[in-house]
């Protein structure tokens, strides 16, 4: 059950990653949400999809 819930978590992180590679903000503030995301992935991923995504 771990295994997959990891498997999910490592997708999104990967799809949050590639989403802020794709967005236009500089490349500190990629950097720094690209950080985020690899040392906290639940919380990073989250706070980028909730606060960091620009529409």
């Amino acid at each position: 059950m771990y295994g997959l819930l990891g498997l999910i978590i490592f997708v999104l992180d990967i799809i949050a990653i590639i989403d802020v590679l794709k967005s236009t903000m500089s490349t500190g503030s990629k950097a720094l949400w690209i950080i985020l995301i690899l040392v906290l992935p639940i919380v990073g991923m989250a706070l980028y999809f909730l606060m960091g995504k620009k529409t």
